[in-house]
């Protein structure tokens, strides 16, 4: 489970931004996970919840935005928007298409005190 691995560097990153800014304590950390991210968002909050009992993160709310797949078509020009994960476009049924958002895991927002 790579989660796991995520959520440690996630966390080390929680820990830094403190540090960096006189902070003792994260009280949110919110993130936005791509549908092709490659990351289950459910063991992704689990190993949130378990990690941050130890360190700064310890009383932190996790908050996890999914951002859905957003396509370019090179056949018919039209950007799509999916829910799950298929790079056919939905518009002409071409799979010649590009990823334009959705693959990304990223730290959007993090509160300290």
């Amino acid at each position: 489970m790579h989660e796991y691995s995520i959520v440690g560097a996630l966390i080390e990153q929680c820990e830094q931004h403190a540090e960096d800014n006189d902070a003792t304590k994260v009280t949110r950390v919110a993130i936005k996970v791509g549908i092709l991210s490659g990351v289950e968002p459910a063991l992704l909050e689990t190993a949130f919840q378990t990690f941050k009992l130890e360190g700064v993160c310890h009383d932190a709310i996790f908050e996890m935005q999914i951002q859905p797949l957003v396509l370019s078509c090179f056949e018919c020009g039209r950007e799509t928007t999916h829910n799950e994960r298929s790079i056919i476009c939905s518009h002409c049924q071409s799979n010649r298409t590009q990823v334009i958002d959705g693959e990304d895991l990223l730290l959007m927002q993090l509160e300290l005190e």
